[in-house]
């Protein structure tokens, strides 16, 4: 009999097909979606200088071995991890904690990092698992792009998201069967799924666009952000909010400079993968005439002078190099998201804000999200940005 793998709401648009990555002879996945009304539970078992991120996991976890949906003595947790200076590499240890206050000593708390940290409570990662991860991370990030592209201009309501959610249960039945996972189908399938969208009847409008950029849970959970993006589309505007295939790529960028020279070929290679099939990506998008930032390497390239490339904590210099990207690409208003407290937030990012905005001529308004916070701030803030 299979166990459950209980996995924190973290990437909206990715962890519908991202889930079949974890679904195993030994485990059935399934992916949290309590919102906010989870935030005292988390703050009950949770030292109120961690960040909201933890808060918020900690709180969907608990509450769901509290709820009796899930056999305690028969769920693991997922706490997935980058293993760096971060807060965010505690956080497997604090749930462990918070859970046995909890009364659930008895479930066990897995991790998910590349650093080997927390050796012998690893979940183990086959070659089955990382094919599935590269066609969910390129797959979720078309979606994503094109649903914020197509969903604030749709003439009939909801249309974008059925569409969406058509694609989420082909393709998850693709992963979960592991069926036509195959370079050249991902590439082929890049356009077909972007003229599926193009076709969705339109208005004939042209909103502003509102970039997002900052650290991983406030930037691509809702949870985490407050619904940010329905905020900007229900005040008159289009979001952006970049693919996660670039943070990725990123990581694999940042971590060079650490790494023996043999596993430093090992990621290059990981890398230059990723990088050729993110450009067909790209392809896919703009030649249907939709908006995309160029390759990570390119708006690398771009931001040099701009951005210090030797922070590689966190999001490290990403955020900036979006921001910059952005800024060289018809995108002149940034909204940056951070939980409240995060350093490399705070540092590698708005840290630089101004300097960024003013050299490369664009806004950028910052946003902390923090248990103590409301999003009525948020909003405003957000809003300062879209009348400005």
């Amino acid at each position: 009999m299979k166990e459950t793998l209980l996995i924190p709401a973290m990437l909206d648009a990715h962890f519908p097909l991202m889930k079949y990555v974890f679904l195993t002879k030994e485990y059935n996945p399934v992916i949290l979606s309590q919102g906010k009304e989870v935030l005292p539970i988390g703050l009950r078992y949770t030292h109120n200088d961690m960040c909201w991120p933890l808060a918020m996991m900690i709180g969907q976890m608990i509450d769901a071995l509290n709820n009796g949906k899930f056999d305690p003595s028969r769920t693991k947790l997922l706490m997935p991890t980058v293993g760096d200076a971060c807060r965010g590499s505690n956080y497997t240890e604090l749930l462990r904690k918070a859970i046995s206050k909890a009364g659930h000593s008895q479930t066990r708390v897995l991790n998910l990092n590349l650093k080997h940290i927390d050796k012998e409570n690893q979940l183990p990662i086959t070659p089955v698992m990382v094919w599935r991860s590269l066609f969910a991370l390129f797959y979720g990030d078309l979606l994503m792009i094109l649903v914020q592209q197509v969903r604030p201009y749709e003439k009939n309501k909801g249309e974008t998201e059925r569409l969406r959610d058509r694609w989420f249960r082909k393709l998850g039945d693709e992963l979960k069967k592991c069926q036509r996972l195959s370079l050249s189908v991902m590439i082929k399938r890049f356009r077909t799924i972007t003229a599926s969208f193009k076709r969705i009847p339109r208005i004939d409008v042209k909103k502003q666009r509102i970039a997002i950029v900052g650290e991983l849970y406030t930037k691509y959970c809702s949870c985490g952000n407050w619904d940010i993006v329905r905020f900007i589309e229900d005040n008159g505007c289009e979001s952006f909010t970049n693919g996660l295939s670039w943070y990725v790529i990123y990581y694999i960028d940042a971590q060079l400079v650490h790494l023996p020279e043999i596993a430093a070929v090992a990621y290059r290679a990981v890398g230059w993968m990723l990088e050729i099939i993110q450009k067909n990506m790209i392809s896919a998008l703009t030649d249907a005439g939709f908006y995309s930032l160029p390759s990570l390497h390119s708006i690398k390239a771009e931001a040099e002078g701009i951005v210090s490339t030797g922070a590689s904590v966190g999001d490290g210099w990403l955020i900036g190099t979006e921001a910059v990207g952005y800024f060289n690409h018809g995108c002149k208003k940034v909204l940056a998201v951070q939980p409240f407290g995060c350093m490399p937030s705070h540092i590698f990012g708005r840290g630089i804000y101004s300097s960024v905005a003013r050299q490369c001529g664009g806004q950028i308004v910052s946003i902390d999200i923090d248990s103590s916070g409301t999003p009525l701030n948020a909003y405003n803030r957000a809003r300062m940005l879209i009348d400005s």
